[in-house]
């Protein structure tokens, strides 16, 4: 697998080991290609990981080998990454690295990490999101086009309610996300909110191509809006990282007229380099802004006051939550009838 090498990022040398390893066997890109990857879209992924909380998704071995989450910081992490402490739902919690420099990525890289999953906070305030992530995922029987079309629709509804701009990026597979950097000043579960009246406001205007249905009996073949991806310690893969999928795909920054055009397909790690030594980073600005979710946050109130729509089902390893419906799948709610009160 070759000897060692050492590689520069941001004024830093890193030592890469195994830098033969072949990480994908079908196209043959090996660790030294991931690395070199990372390198070339240092500032751009930098830029979307820079002092946030953030998990490792690690495969030591490639793609078809073993592969976990690395949430809590590794024993051997240098002290120049710094780490923030974050509180899982499950009332633990535990110190995870905080990129604030290229390096970092790099160094993660060397262990065997393919895609780093952000929160949506900083470390100096890990509470209060700084961004409404909203997750486009197209069921069975739909798929990439179909996302965009609602991705579309989602853009108009973001501008109508509190005129709120968001970055679309592909998720590295065949949904795609959208970003909307906000004023840290609610919380996890006023975002999540917020992200539940987006997707109910999308579905009423879509409502045969998108659904906000937790329970997938229910979703049918549509664009489901994963408004749970906001719930604390649920998190997005970054732009611009690697996914484990056989052809090496990336998680691709677009342009809004690039949404309809552009396919997940196009962006791997040979393809994005030249890409970002082209056009940079296209989400460069986002840190320029921070947008209000009070219109938002007022749609939601509006949907429970005249329709009667509150909270919505949380993830099955979440405690229960204050005025959550009960956590039951629709069909195994109407064989057991309803209960004695």
């Amino acid at each position: 697998m070759g000897e060692a090498v050492e590689l520069q990022a941001g004024g830093r040398t890193v030592r890469l080991s195994n830098p033969g390893k072949v990480f994908f066997p079908e196209p043959g890109y090996t660790k030294l290609d991931l690395a070199r990857y990372y390198i070339a879209v240092g500032p751009g992924i930098l830029r979307a990981l820079r002092d946030r909380p953030t998990t490792l998704e690690r495969y030591p071995d490639g793609v078809t080998g073993e592969w976990f989450y690395q949430k809590r910081a590794p024993k051997n992490m240098p002290d120049w990454i710094p780490t923030a402490h974050i509180t899982f739902p499950s009332g633990r919690s535990a110190d995870e690295m905080c990129p604030t420099e290229e390096a970092a990525v790099l160094w993660a890289a060397q262990y065997g990490t393919l895609t780093f999953h952000p929160w949506p906070v900083r470390r100096d305030d890990v509470d209060r999101p700084d961004e409404l992530r909203i997750d486009l995922d197209p069921q069975p029987g739909t798929d990439f086009d179909d996302a965009v079309r609602a991705a579309h629709e989602l853009r108009a509804v973001l501008d109508e309610f509190g005129g709120l701009r968001g970055w679309p990026k592909t998720s590295g597979g065949r949904g795609l996300h959208v970003f909307v950097p906000i004023e840290p000043r609610w919380t996890f579960t006023q975002v999540r909110r917020a992200a539940i009246a987006v997707g109910r406001e999308l579905e009423r205007r879509m409502p045969d191509q998108v659904t906000i249905k937790w329970w997938k009996e229910e979703r049918g073949e549509r664009i489901f809006v994963d408004y749970n991806q906001t719930a604390r310690d649920r998190t997005i893969a970054s732009a611009y990282s690697v996914r484990p999928r056989p052809h090496a795909p990336v998680s691709a920054p677009l342009r809004w007229e690039e949404v309809g055009t552009a396919h997940p397909q196009d962006f791997d790690i040979a393809t994005m380099p030249a890409r970002f030594a082209e056009l940079g980073d296209v989400h460069a600005g986002m840190d320029d802004h921070r947008f209000s979710l009070d219109a938002l946050l007022e749609l939601a109130n509006k949907d429970e006051r005249d329709h009667g729509l509150g909270d919505l089902p949380y993830p099955p390893e979440y405690p229960k939550m204050p005025g959550e419906p009960k956590r039951v799948q629709p069909s195994r709610a109407r064989k057991e009838g309803p209960t004695t009160p």
